[in-house]
C-alpha cells in the first residue's frame, strides 16, 4: 500500500497539468483512494461465499493478479504512453511565423526498449519452476 501516495501524487499532478479545477480533482482522489479497500472488501465477500475446494482449483488468485497486470498494461500503453512519445519542436520562420511541428510515436531504440522490457519476463520465467 506504500505504492499509493505517490500514485496519488501522480494522479492528482497529472489532472492539475489537464486543467480540472480543484474541486473535481478531489472527487477524482476519493475515487482513486477509495478503489483498493473497497475492491479488497469485495474480494473478501466474494471469495469467502464459494466453496473452499472450488477456490483451490479455480486458483483465483492468479486470475486476479493476470487481471490486475492487464489492466495496468492496457492503461500504460493506452492513455500514458501516447502522452509521453508525443514532442513537439517551434521554430521562426524568416518572416516571424511560429512554426510548431509535432513528433509522434517512439523512436527506434525507445520501441526496442519498450519490446524488451515486456519481453524479459517471459524470458526470466522459462524453465522456472515452482515446485520443491
Amino acid at each position: 500500500m506504500l505504492h499509493k501516495a505517490p500514485a496519488a501524487f501522480g494522479l492528482v499532478s497529472f489532472l492539475l497539468h489537464d486543467g480540472l479545477d480543484r474541486g473535481r480533482i478531489r472527487k477524482h482522489l476519493l475515487l482513486f483512494s477509495a478503489a483498493a479497500p473497497v475492491g479488497a472488501i469485495l474480494t473478501f465477500f466474494i471469495l469467502n461465499h464459494q466453496n473452499k475446494q472450488t477456490l483451490a482449483d479455480y486458483n483465483a488468485t492468479g486470475i486476479a493478479m493476470l487481471f490486475s497486470a492487464g489492466t495496468f498494461l492496457y492503461v500504460s500503453a493506452v492513455h500514458i504512453l501516447p502522452e509521453v512519445s508525443s514532442k513537439s519542436s517551434r521554430s521562426v520562420s524568416a518572416d516571424g511565423t511560429v512554426i510548431v511541428r509535432e513528433h509522434k510515436g517512439f523512436t527506434k531504440l525507445e520501441l526496442v526498449a519498450i519490446i524488451i522490457g515486456s519481453l524479459l519476463p517471459v524470458g526470466i520465467s522459462l524453465g522456472h519452476n515452482h515446485s520443491h
